[in-house]
């Protein structure tokens, strides 16, 4: 029987199969390629949307140099970012009428990043933080309240480092009363001994899988640098890790979307921003499978469960937007001092 319906699938007429009449090309982060956020989207449109998955403004830029015009119609890209790729005449200017930004957290409409000289090029759709997780069961949920804890001794060998320079020095930073836009180069010679400090009372500095993996099964008790994206799609079988934002502060990462420059296809590419920026887009995209995070619309909250509203720590965002900053932009010269100062921790 099985070889008889394989057989017949195989001998099927293409006919039989139905074709989307369009295809939209996109270029985004891992948590887009969930079919559970994409395939309403094609239905409704009767598209096919293929997506290319890529890390780093850097991988995206050098993408979009390789590529021929037309070659890509979307784009998420870090909001951080969006000037920058921007006024590399990689995107195009969307018409802000035509985005539900009324309906943004006010602190994720970001304007100062996705609006350039009084044009639109992106819209925030996700945004999270890089604070600190645990595991409630092995650690006092009070002491994550105050960064110091990490260095009194208590914890010694049980944390875990997330392998990113820039959040995780601006955490230190935090911790030693400098904003993320302060951090200079003169400010990294006072992070130093806190960050080895840090280091000497961690047991490794891992990428997001093993910093996953590592918390899931009690290698460590702690990770700092860690947050929502970290422990929420784990939550259904660990409901004992949690997180939070201490009281020096946390990062708050934001990603935005917008419409690639020399698209073919712009009136089918804001659609689908739209989709992405909409209460139900918004909803999807946060409990994607690759990772969670905040949805920048507020209405997508009547969309989450009250299990993912848990989870997400959604009645606490007011608070926590108030005492999260976004991620340091470093000149070349702060970047190349901060990786150096990065090396020599993992070195130490």
């Amino acid at each position: 029987m099985k070889r008889i319906a394989a057989l017949a699938l195989v001998c099927a007429t293409p006919a039989a199969f139905p074709v989307a009449a369009e295809e939209l090309n996109a270029l985004v982060w891992c948590d887009h390629t969930d079919p559970a956020l994409l395939e309403p989207f094609e239905a409704a449109n009767d598209v096919t949307v293929n997506v290319k998955e890529y890390e780093g403004t850097a991988a995206g830029m050098a993408i979009l140099d390789q590529s021929a015009p037309g070659d890509w119609d979307v784009m998420v890209v870090d909001s951080v970012d969006v000037a920058r790729v921007a006024a590399a005449g990689k995107l195009a200017p969307i018409p802000a009428e035509a985005l539900p930004t009324g309906d943004f957290f006010p602190e994720l409409v970001m304007a100062a990043q996705n609006v350039i000289d009084g044009k639109t090029y992106a819209v925030t759709e996700k945004f999270g933080y890089n604070t600190i997780s645990y595991d409630k069961t092995k650690v006092d949920p009070a002491d994550m309240e105050d960064m110091a804890a990490l260095t009194s001794g208590k914890y010694d060998g049980k944390i875990g480092i997330y392998d990113y320079y820039l959040p995780v020095l601006g955490l230190v930073g935090l911790g030693q009363g400098v904003a993320t836009a302060d951090l200079n180069v003169g400010a990294l010679e006072g992070l130093k001994a806190p960050l080895m400090a840090l280091r000497k009372a961690s047991k490794q500095v891992s990428d997001v899988v093993s910093s996953q993996t590592a918390l899931a099964t009690g290698e460590v008790d702690i990770v700092v640098g860690g947050g929502e994206w970290l422990t929420a799609v784990l939550a259904a079988d660990n409901p004992n890790l949690d997180w939070t934002i201490p009281k020096q502060g946390g990062l708050r990462w934001t990603q935005s979307i917008g419409v690639v420059a020399g698209t073919t296809k712009p009136d089918l590419a804001l659609k689908f921003v739209q989709y992405i920026t909409s209460a139900e887009g918004q909803a999807a995209l946060a409990q994607s499978s690759c990772y969670w995070g905040m949805p920048a619309n507020m209405k997508a909250g009547a969309l989450l469960s009250d299990e993912a509203k848990a989870v997400l720590r959604w009645d606490m965002q007011p608070d926590y937007l108030a005492r999260a900053q976004l991620y340091p932009v470093p000149d070349a010269a702060t970047d190349t001092a901060m990786q150096d100062l990065w090396t020599e921790m993992l070195n130490q």
